[in-house]
């Protein structure tokens, strides 16, 4: 019990750490630290709008966080959230394009659906990459993101773009107005508060019931265990490396559909960049996710968090006059923070359980050894 307070705790000190040294460079900038803190906390949770904004903002965190839970546990490494997300973005956008006039109880499931193949098929290419020719993952995912955002301006500027960007001249690289039968409903009047909120914490619970209620999740878990015990228990280690990164790139590729459709404006819009549309919620969700103990059910606060902080850095930089840059400055400091502490964890731990050098027999609930502040 001590031992997973501990646990619980440090990372919590090293965020805050991290807070403290985000306190220092508003000094240095000449800001007030408690008038910063009092500004993102109205930013993010000062009024129900602001709420919403910071629930919107997080909901593509929760899934490429939980996503990224569910690779790492099988010891891949999934860094192609970017990339999947464009390409689940882009596959419901051709839906909603091909089929506007369905009504919205059927278009709905169908764009999340396409969301969901789209990533699914992204993730899957690396994965038998990795499984059956041993290509890095790691390199093969940064380079599909590439990939990605060529394939998207090539469609946004070209065969998807909106016929009076054409017709103006101005050539936009943007979709035309969606079908309003795909729209998200949304669930508090007057906020941004839509449907995709609730399918990505929905998505989180079941990432869970699937890694530790499911023969799926133990065949996941054991190959990223140890490969070569799963293979000598007759487990498809290659199958279940490709499933691993499919599954991630399936919840990437949902929130690409719920970002295009969960907007205002409803349509895909990007300014020749994978941040230009993503808001860079495939390399945020990786920190949400490592800062959660890739565990998908503690994602959901983690992301949260980064969430508020995205959203109250605008309300930093209106009030005190400090780039929102200084937000992005400080995930990053809680990223370098919480790792660095894993070391300092594991060893606190290792004297209050006393925990033998041998550890071959350890059960398969035990994190993922190589990827620090995991927990389960």
């Amino acid at each position: 019990m001590l031992s997973k307070i501990v646990g619980s705790a440090v990372p919590v000190l090293a965020a805050l750490a991290a807070f403290l040294v985000g306190a220092v460079m508003l000094l240095v900038l000449g800001a007030s630290p408690l008038d910063g803190l009092k500004a993102i906390l109205d930013g993010a949770f000062g009024s129900g709008e602001r709420l919403a904004a910071t629930a919107v903002k997080a909901t593509p965190l929760i899934l490429v966080g939980a996503g990224i839970s569910i690779a790492f546990r099988a010891r891949v490494i999934n860094i192609g959230g970017e990339g999947q997300i464009i390409a689940g973005a882009l596959l419901a956008t051709v839906i909603a394009l091909a089929l506007p006039d369905l009504p919205s109880v059927v278009l709905i499931p169908l764009v999340l659906m396409g969301g969901a193949i789209g990533g699914t098929i992204l993730g899957a290419i690396p994965g038998v990459l990795k499984a059956y020719a041993s290509v890095n993952e790691i390199l093969s995912t940064i380079m599909l993101n590439l990939v990605m955002v060529q394939f998207m301006n090539f469609l946004l500027r070209g065969p998807l773009i909106d016929p009076l960007e054409i017709a103006a001249g101005t050539r936009i690289p943007q979709t035309q107005r969606l079908s309003d039968n795909a729209a998200l409903p949304t669930l508090v009047e007057g906020t941004r508060l839509h449907l995709g909120v609730v399918v990505a914490v929905v998505a989180a619970v079941i990432a869970y019931i699937v890694l530790w209620r499911m023969p799926l999740g133990f065949r996941l878990r054991a190959v990223g265990h140890s490969p070569e015990a799963a293979r000598a228990a007759g487990i498809n280690v290659e199958r279940n490396i490709t499933y691993a990164l499919a599954i991630s790139g399936m919840l990437g590729g949902l929130a690409g559909a719920i970002l295009v459709f969960g907007s205002e404006g409803q349509r895909m819009i990007t300014d020749g960049s994978a941040a230009g549309f993503t808001g860079a919620a495939g390399f945020n969700g990786i920190v949400a996710a490592l800062f959660g103990g890739l565990h998908p059910l503690w994602t959901i606060p983690s992301a949260f968090l980064f969430g508020a902080l995205l959203t109250g850095a605008t309300q930093l930089q209106r009030v005190l006059q400090i780039p929102a840059a200084l937000a992005v400055a400080l995930n990053g400091l809680v990223v370098i923070f919480v790792i660095s502490s894993a070391r300092f964890r594991s060893y606190i731990q290792s004297i209050i359980e006393k925990r033998p050098s041998n550890r071959a027999s350890e059960d398969l609930e035990r994190p993922y050894s190589k990827i620090p502040g995991v927990d389960t």
